[in-house]
């Protein structure tokens, strides 16, 4: 597993996390059954700089808390049988799975943790789960799909020891 770190703020977490965004992914990655290596990158990044993005991306001109970048479609959320049909999702060198990229804004991360009444460290890992599920294919935009996804996290989070 290949995960590309890049922190764009002058912001430290009073923790390591890095090591806290790969015990989420990889318990993600485990849930989902991925049957490959993988690489993602992770930029932590500010309010300031999300909103751009977010505006970009997806029209929407306000931060967010994530945003993900699958690189690989699916037929199905979770399904991971026909990636192989597409050799530009591997790294030629590596031979892992391209999944996609992820941007976290640190601010979203305090204020969050601060409104919800828990750590950072369960702030970023929520953020870092939901964003992987997206990843791996999911999506909330449907009652049913936010349902699922909702208990997909929740999952995740009791597995990974990031309780409410």
């Amino acid at each position: 597993m290949t995960f590309q770190f890049t922190n764009e703020t002058d912001k430290k977490f009073p923790f390591d996390y890095e090591t806290l965004i790969q015990k989420v992914a990889v318990q993600v990655l485990d849930y989902e059954k991925c049957p490959y290596e993988v690489e993602v990158e992770i930029t932590i990044t500010d309010n300031e700089t999300i909103q751009k993005v977010n505006q970009e991306y997806r029209q929407i001109d306000r931060p967010t808390d994530v945003l993900s970048f699958p690189n690989v479609e699916y037929e199905r959320p979770g399904d991971f049988s026909h990636v192989e049909e597409d050799p530009m999702v591997f790294h030629p060198d590596t031979g892992e799975l391209l999944l996609g990229d992820i941007m976290i804004s640190y601010d979203k991360i305090e204020e969050q943790a601060k409104e919800f009444g828990h750590s950072l460290e369960r702030e970023l890992g929520f953020l870092v789960a939901h964003s992987m599920l997206h990843l791996c294919g999911y999506d909330h935009m449907e009652e049913e799909e936010r349902l699922v996804m909702e208990n997909k996290q929740r999952e995740i989070m009791d597995l990974v020891g990031l309780y409410r």
